[in-house]
């Protein structure tokens, strides 16, 4: 007799979940749509270089996929694979997008003040000389680009580095 009230308690729990669901509006449930990557996104006030690296590479990721008018998640999806990585170094129009996308995220966290613009201009040089495998990781973790940059930065990195 047990196991049948075991069964039976399960079946009244299923019940009551999927009407619960229902009643919540879980019947008309429609997944959120993708983001625009060509509409820029608000920046968050950050106090750390982690929290600026990583909305630089949002940002970056956003401008990269509106270059080439596919969604972020297309792109974070392409740069996820070695097949996808070693797709982006080999056609020089994708390489463009990547240093596209790159530019406008130190556009962007210039225009919300998280980067001043005498640490702006030396990281445009650098994003506009480095080769295309150093463009995926830049554009995979923006940490990378402003470990690139420290080089030219010299003095000015430790304003960046004095945020972390």
């Amino acid at each position: 007799m047990r196991p049948r009230v075991l069964v039976l308690g399960a079946i009244v729990a299923s019940a009551a979940l999927v009407a619960t669901s229902l009643a919540l509006g879980g019947a008309s449930y429609e997944p959120e749509s993708v983001q625009d990557p060509c509409q820029p996104r608000p920046w968050r006030s950050s106090d750390s270089i982690d929290d600026i690296a990583q909305q630089l590479t949002l940002s970056a990721l956003d401008g990269t996929a509106c270059e080439l008018h596919v969604s972020r998640e297309t792109v974070v999806l392409a740069l996820g694979t070695s097949e996808g990585r070693s797709e982006f170094s080999n056609d020089p129009r994708l390489a463009e997008a990547l240093r596209a996308g790159l530019m406008r995220a130190v556009d962007d966290a210039e225009r919300a003040g998280a980067i001043p613009g005498i640490v702006a201009d030396p990281l445009r040089e650098v994003i506009q000389n480095l080769p295309a495998d150093q463009l995926i990781a830049s554009v995979r973790n923006a940490a990378t680009l402003l470990d690139q940059a420290s080089p030219v930065l010299g003095p000015l990195g430790d304003l960046l580095g004095g945020l972390g």
